[in-house]
């Protein structure tokens, strides 16, 4: 399968704006470029002061955008409501007509104090718990059939959630190469992100092992990386990589230096 590039872009400071989120979007897909994912955070620690809203930035790139997939990569839904996420997501998807990409994860506390400060739960092994209920939730809801669906932490009574997405929204599942549970979970779904990737074989070792968890499933699967611009792709393509999401670092991060990647020009 070919490699496919995407931009992935913490929405912070010069980049907390849509309006300059949805011209870089259209500037990308103009040069070629796959995709443009964002990052989905209320706090994020110091020098970072402004935070623009994923959800508000991806309506207006796929407004902006003809072809572009994007997403958040990745949302925490422990954070929100299944059943508007529900909502948001379908009508998000209907507006681009088809090209939402779901990132999903459990989120951490550690670099804003993003739950712990705003009274939402901090427990890892209780956030999980929260993902996996939402997850069974948006896959009932985004079917257009009645949901019911009685859980430890969320209910919904007898509910269809219409009008269903454009087509059945990817999901991919965000987690730390060599923890069982989260690669479980992601091989249940559409696709893998590893987060804090040490290297090329930490990831072929991820796909050695959700490609066996997923033994006999013949449908598409994807395996995305998050590198910087000027990585060697190669070894991580070799191991099977789908998906390149340019990655910046969000403690230096200009609108220029967004374009500079940008107009590189995709792997």
């Amino acid at each position: 399968m070919t490699l496919r590039s995407a931009l992935w872009l913490p929405i912070f400071d010069e980049l907390a704006d849509p309006v300059i989120v949805a011209r870089l979007a259209a500037e990308a897909e103009e040069a070629g470029w796959h995709g443009l994912f964002v990052w989905d955070h209320i706090r994020w620690r110091e020098p970072v002061r402004a935070i623009a809203d994923p959800w508000i930035t991806l309506a207006a790139v796929a407004s902006a955008t003809e072809n572009l997939a994007f997403g958040p990569m990745v949302t925490p839904p422990a954070r929100r409501r299944p059943v508007k996420l529900a909502r948001e997501t379908a009508t998000l998807d209907r507006l681009s007509g088809g090209r939402l990409i779901l990132g999903a994860g459990l989120g951490s506390d550690r670099f804003g104090g993003e739950f712990s400060r705003t009274g939402d739960e901090p427990d890892d092994r209780k956030r999980a718990e929260m993902l996996d209920e939402s997850l069974e939730i948006l896959t009932a809801a985004w079917s257009g059939e009645p949901v019911r669906h009685h859980g430890v932490h969320y209910t919904v009574d007898d509910i269809t959630f219409l009008p269903r997405p454009a087509r059945p929204i990817p999901v991919w599942l965000a987690g730390f190469p060599g923890k069982t549970k989260p690669m479980r979970r992601a091989a249940r779904y559409d696709g893998f992100f590893p987060v804090n990737l040490p290297h090329a074989d930490e990831f072929a070792e991820a796909v050695e092992t959700i490609t066996a968890l997923r033994e006999g499933d013949e449908t598409p699967y994807d395996f995305a990386i998050g590198v910087p611009a000027g990585t060697d792709l190669a070894p991580y393509e070799r191991a099977g990589a789908t998906w390149w999401m340019a990655e910046f670092p969000w403690d230096d991060l200009s609108v220029d230096a967004v374009r500079g990647v940008l107009r590189e020009g995709p792997a």
